[in-house]
C-alpha cells in the first residue's frame, strides 16, 4: 500500500471499475428474484452545475442505492435531467446575442437547432459532476425530459387530461415577467423587500346621478398607476366608518369612471386608511374580490410592462368622454411602470387629491431568473383543475399509503392541497413541450396528440378540410416532471420496468419543492397509474453556512462542492454531509468538518497499512464463531452490534445515526480500542493467538469497509481492490458485495471483560483531564471493593491497563484512601489518590470559580433567548448561535461539578 491516502488518484479509477462492471445497472440477471428497490433522482436542470444542495440530496439517495444493492436487492436509480424551460432558453439567447442575432430573427425551428446543439455540447455538465460524487445512478438509463419517450408520455397526459375536463383553457391572473414575456410559475418568484412609498390618495364620492357630494374616500396605494383599471373601492363589512357608503360609487380620478364602494373582509381596517382601491386585472387578491362581487377586468399595462390606453376597449367603456380622460391618455399612453407611476402622482397632486405620501417598506415579486419586477398580468393560459386531482393524492398520505419523513412536513402538504389553485400550465417560451392544440380560423380549439389527428378532429366538425394553427405556447417544466416516476420507466407502454419497479419506494427531496413537484407527482401518479408514485418522501433540511446563514452569492459565503471535492476528496465531503443530516435540522457546514472526516479517511488508510504491515491477510474459511480469545471475540461483537445500529438508522433514514454509530466503531472502537489492544499479540511471538488476531483484524477489515461502502465508496472499493490481491479471489467489486452478515456473533461476556477495561481506561483519563493531571506523570488507581472475578480481570489486563491509563500501579483495598478522585465503572468503585499530587483546596477554588463565570454567561444567554423581541429580529443564524453556545456552556457547567464532585 501506499504510505499516504490521495483521494485525486483513485476516484476516477473507481468510476472505471464501477462502470466496467456495470455495477449500477438495474435487472441483473442474478437478481432476476430479488426484491426491487427503485428511487428516482429529482432531476437537475439541464443547465446546472452541482452546488451543495445537490451534493447533499444525491449523498443521502446513494446512500440508500449502495445499501439496498448490498443487501441483495435489485436496484433502480433512475438518473436523468430537466429541459429547464426558460434557463435553457436564457442560456441560448444569450449565446445569440453574443453573435448580434435574437431568437425572433431565426425563428423558432432554427432556434430550437441551437438549443439541442448548445444541450449535446454543455448540456450533461451535471452529469459529470454528480459521478464525481460517487452517484451510482444506473447512468445506462439516463433520460431527459424532453426526450422521445418522455414527449409521449407528456402528449398521452394533456390530451387525455383535456378529454376529461381536467386542463382548460382561462383567463385569470399570472405572475408574468415582463422581459422574458412569459408566466412563471411561483417557484421561480423571488419576493424582495424594497424601500418604496405609500400613496394616500382621494377618490371623489358621488350621487347616483354622478355628481359629487363634496365627501372623498382616502386609499392607499403602493402602485399608483395601476389605479387606471380600478374597478372598486372595498372595505371592511365591520368597519363603521364607511358602513353608510357601502353601495355608493366614487368617480376614478383622471378616468372619470364611477365605480363602487363595496364590503369584502379582504379590506383590513387596521391597514392604511381601511379602504383599498380595487384592480382586478393587476393583483392577485384584488382578482378574487374581483370575482366575488362580479367586478370588470380591465388590463392597462402592455406585455412588457408599458401602460396601454389607446383602442383599449375594456378602459373607455363606460367612461364619458372629457377632457380629463383625453390629457390622461395622452399623458400616460405608452409609458414605463416606473415613469407612469411617476406621471399619476404629479396628476394626482395637480387635481389636489393627493393626501399624503409615506416611505413604506414592502416585498415586492421579482423573476428570479430575469431580475425583472413581476406584473400580475390577466392572461389566456392554459389550466389544470388541481382541486380535483388533489383528492386522491390527499388522501393516500391521510390514509399512510405514502408517508413524509419527517412526518411534520405532511402538514405543508396538506395545507396546499387543501386550499390549491387552478395550475397554470402554459408558458410564452420555445424551449419545450409545445402545448398539443390546433385552432381554426374561428377560435374553435382541437387539442390532440397529433396533427394529422387534429386535422381530421377538425374535417369530422365542419365536414370539409380546414386550415389549422398550432398554439404557440409550451408546458411549464413541472407538467413534464409531475410524470417522472412512471414516464421514465416507458409509460405509455406497458414496460416490464414500469410493472417491477413502480411504485418507487422513496423519494429524496427538499421541502421547497413540497408544492410544485412531490404533490404534482402524487396527483399525476395516482391518475394515471392509480397507484401512489413512491411509498415514503423524505425531506432533508439546507445546507447553510458554518454560521447557519443561507448560502447566496452577494453574502460572498456559498460553499462549492466541488472545491471541497478537489481538496479533501468526494468521500469526506459525502461523510460530513451524511453525518450532519438530522431529521428536521439544517446543516452548518464548515471547511473544517470535511477536514475532519478526510482526517477519518486517513485513519481508515493507515489502519489497513498497519494491518498489512503487520501480516493480516484474510484466510478462506476463517470463521469468527471460532475464536477463542476473549478481545477477539469482543470487536467481532462490536462489529455486529454497529453493523445492526448502522443498518437499523440508514432504514428509518435517520442519516446522521447511522454515519455516527459507523464513525464511532470504526475510529474509536476498532482502530483507538482494538488495534491498540491487540499489538502485543499481532507483533508477539508466533502462535495460533497471533494467527487468529491476524485473521480476525482482516476479516473486521473487510466488514469496515461494506460498513463505510454507502457513505464513503471510494477509498472502501480502494481497499477492498487492495486487500483482494491476498488470500480468497473476491467475486465482485464492493459495490456489489454482501452487506456485514453478523447476526448471532454478540458476545456478551467479551463485552463485559473488553467493554469494562475500555470504560475504566476511559474513565481514568477523563479524570486526569479534569484534574489538571500531568500529562506524563503516572498516578496509581485503587480498586475498592473489589470482587474476585474484577481482580481477575485487572490481573489479565494489568500491564494494559497501566500503560494505556498512565497508572503507577493497580491496588484493591477495602475503603477510599484520603484525598482522592473516585470513579465508578460498570457499578465498580475506583479511586485515584491525588495528596501531593495536587492541590485539594486550590482545585476545588478553581472549579468553583469557573462555574460560577460559565452560570453568569448561561444566566446572559438565557435572558437573550427568553426576548421575544430579539428571537424575532435577530437574523435566524445569531438566534441558532446563542441554542448552541447555552447548550455547550451548561454541557461544560456539567463536567466541571461532576469534577467537584469527585474532589469530595
Amino acid at each position: 500500500m501506499e504510505k499516504t491516502f490521495d483521494p485525486s488518484t483513485i476516484e476516477a479509477r473507481m468510476r472505471e471499475l464501477w462502470e466496467e462492471a456495470g455495477a449500477f445497472r438495474a435487472g441483473r440477471p442474478e437478481r432476476a428474484d430479488a426484491k426491487p428497490f427503485s428511487i428516482v433522482i429529482p432531476p437537475p436542470n439541464v443547465t446546472g452545475s452541482l452546488h451543495m444542495g445537490h451534493a447533499l440530496n444525491n449523498t443521502l439517495q446513494d446512500i440508500l442505492a449502495r445499501y439496498h444493492r448490498m443487501r441483495g436487492d435489485d436496484v433502480l436509480w433512475q438518473p436523468g435531467t430537466d429541459h429547464a424551460g426558460i434557463a435553457t432558453q436564457m442560456v441560448v439567447e444569450r449565446k445569440l446575442m453574443e453573435r448580434q442575432q435574437h431568437r425572433r430573427e431565426l425563428g423558432r425551428a432554427k432556434f430550437l437547432e441551437e438549443v439541442w446543439a448548445w444541450k449535446a455540447e454543455s448540456g450533461g455538465v451535471i452529469v459529470e459532476q454528480l459521478k464525481r460524487l460517487g452517484a451510482s445512478c444506473d447512468w445506462s438509463r439516463e433520460r431527459f425530459t424532453l426526450d422521445e419517450g418522455l414527449s409521449r408520455a407528456v402528449v398521452k397526459v394533456f390530451v387525455q387530461l383535456h378529454r376529461d375536463g381536467l386542463i382548460y383553457k382561462d383567463k385569470r391572473l399570472v405572475n408574468w415577467d415582463p422581459k422574458l414575456l412569459t408566466a412563471i410559475s411561483d417557484l421561480e418568484v423571488q419576493q424582495i423587500e424594497v424601500k418604496g412609498h405609500l400613496w394616500h390618495f382621494k377618490y371623489p364620492i358621488v350621487y347616483h346621478d354622478g355628481q359629487p357630494t363634496g365627501d372623498f374616500i382616502t386609499v392607499a396605494t403602493t402602485r399608483p398607476e395601476t389605479m387606471l383599471g380600478d374597478t372598486a373601492v372595498a372595505v371592511h363589512p365591520e368597519d363603521e366608518r364607511y358602513t353608510k357608503l357601502v353601495g355608493k360609487n366614487v368617480r376614478l380620478p383622471l378616468v372619470g369612471r364611477l365605480i363602487p364602494i363595496v364590503a369584502d373582509d379582504y379590506s383590513d381596517p387596521e391597514k392604511g386608511t381601511g379602504a383599498v382601491k380595487i384592480t382586478p386585472a393587476h393583483d392577485f387578491n384584488d382578482f378574487e374580490v374581483g370575482r366575488r362581487h362580479q367586478l370588470r377586468l380591465i388590463n392597462v399595462l402592455d406585455a412588457e410592462g408599458f401602460v396601454t390606453l389607446k383602442d383599449n376597449h375594456d378602459f373607455f367603456e363606460h367612461v364619458a368622454p372629457s377632457p380629463e380622460l383625453d390629457m390622461t391618455v395622452e399623458q400616460l399612453h405608452g409609458l414605463s411602470r416606473e415613469k407612469a407611476r411617476a406621471r399619476v402622482v404629479a396628476m394626482m397632486e395637480e387635481h389636489e387629491l393627493l393626501a399624503e405620501v409615506s416611505d413604506h417598506k414592502h416585498m415586492v415579486p421579482h423573476g428570479d431568473r430575469s431580475g425583472a419586477v413581476l406584473e400580475p398580468r390577466l392572461t389566456d393560459q392554459w389550466y389544470v383543475d388541481a382541486k380535483t386531482l388533489a383528492q386522491p393524492a390527499l388522501a393516500a398520505v391521510r390514509e399512510g399509503r405514502t408517508n413524509f419523513v419527517p412526518k411534520n412536513w405532511e402538514k405543508t402538504y396538506f395545507d396546499w392541497l387543501e386550499n390549491i389553485q387552478p395550475w397554470c400550465v402554459s408558458r410564452q417560451l420555445w424551449w419545450g413541450h409545445r402545448i398539443p392544440a390546433w385552432y381554426d380560423e374561428d377560435g374553435n380549439v382541437f387539442v390532440e396528440d397529433s396533427e394529422e389527428a387534429a386535422l381530421a378532429a377538425a374535417r369530422e366538425k365542419h365536414g370539409r378540410d380546414v386550415a389549422l394553427t398550432r398554439d404557440e405556447d409550451v408546458l411549464d417544466t413541472w407538467f413534464s416532471s409531475a410524470l417522472w416516476p412512471f414516464s421514465t420507466l416507458g409509460w405509455p407502454d406497458d414496460t416490464k420496468e414500469l410493472d417491477r419497479y413502480y411504485p418507487t419506494n422513496v423519494l429524496v427531496t427538499g421541502f421547497d419543492i413540497i408544492f410544485f413537484w412531490v404533490a404534482r407527482m402524487m396527483m399525476m401518479g395516482l391518475y394515471f397509474k392509480k397507484e401512489i408514485p413512491f411509498h415514503d418522501v423524505y425531506i432533508h433540511a439546507l445546507v447553510r453556512d458554518e454560521k447557519g446563514a443561507k448560502m447566496s452569492k452577494s453574502k460572498g459565503n456559498v460553499i462549492d462542492p466541488l472545491h471541497l471535492i478537489n481538496e479533501y476528496g468526494a468521500d469526506a465531503l459525502r461523510f460530513t454531509l451524511a453525518a450532519m443530516a438530522a431529521q428536521g435540522r439544517d446543516i452548518k457546514l464548515s471547511t473544517q468538518r470535511v477536514e475532519g472526516y478526510r482526517n477519518f479517511a486517513t485513519k481508515l488508510w493507515n489502519a489497513s497499512r498497519f494491518a498489512e504491515i503487520n501480516g493480516c491477510a484474510r484466510i478462506s474459511g476463517f470463521d469468527p464463531k471460532k475464536n477463542e480469545i476473549t478481545l477477539n471475540r469482543w470487536i467481532v461483537s462490536e462489529a455486529a452490534r454497529a453493523t445492526g445500529e448502522v443498518a437499523a438508522a440508514i432504514e428509518a433514514y435517520r442519516f446522521n445515526d447511522a454515519a455516527a454509530a459507523a464513525y464511532r466503531f470504526v475510529w474509536n472502537v476498532f482502530c483507538d480500542w482494538y488495534l491498540e489492544l491487540a499489538k502485543p499479540l499481532l507483533q508477539g511471538e508466533d502462535g495460533a493467538g497471533k494467527d487468529e488476531a491476524r485473521a480476525t483484524t482482516a476479516f473486521l477489515l473487510d466488514q469496515v469497509y461494506a460498513l463505510l461502502h454507502p457513505f464513503m465508496p471510494f477509498i472502501t472499493e480502494e481497499l477492498w481492490g487492495i486487500k483482494g490481491f491476498e488470500g480468497p479471489a473476491r467475486e465482485s467489486p464492493l459495490a456489489l458485495a454482501q452487506w456485514p452478515e453478523l447476526a448471532g456473533l454478540e458476545d456478551a461476556a467479551a463485552e463485559a471483560e473488553i467493554g469494562w477495561v475500555v470504560d475504566l481506561v476511559s474513565e481514568v483519563r477523563s479524570v486526569r483531564s479534569e484534574m489538571n493531571l500531568p500529562a506524563g506523570a503516572e498516578a496509581p488507581l485503587a480498586l475498592i471493593g473489589a470482587d474476585a472475578e474484577v481482580q481477575a480481570r485487572v490481573t489479565r489486563w494489568d500491564e494494559t491497563l497501566r500503560k494505556l491509563a498512565r497508572l503507577s500501579q493497580i491496588s484493591f483495598v477495602d475503603a477510599a484512601p484520603k484525598s482522592s478522585a473516585q470513579l465508578i465503572v460498570r457499578g465498580v468503585l475506583a479511586a485515584i489518590p491525588l495528596e501531593g499530587v495536587i492541590d485539594f483546596a486550590a482545585e476545588k477554588t478553581r472549579l468553583a470559580k469557573e462555574t460560577a463565570k460559565l452560570e453568569g454567561e448561561a444566566k446572559k444567554i438565557e435572558a437573550k433567548l427568553g426576548n421575544a423581541d430579539f428571537v424575532a429580529r435577530a437574523p435566524e443564524e445569531v438566534v441558532e448561535e446563542n441554542r448552541e453556545r447555552l447548550e455547550e456552556t451548561r454541557a461544560r457547567i456539567e463536567k466541571l461539578t461532576a469534577a467537584a464532585k469527585r474532589l469530595g
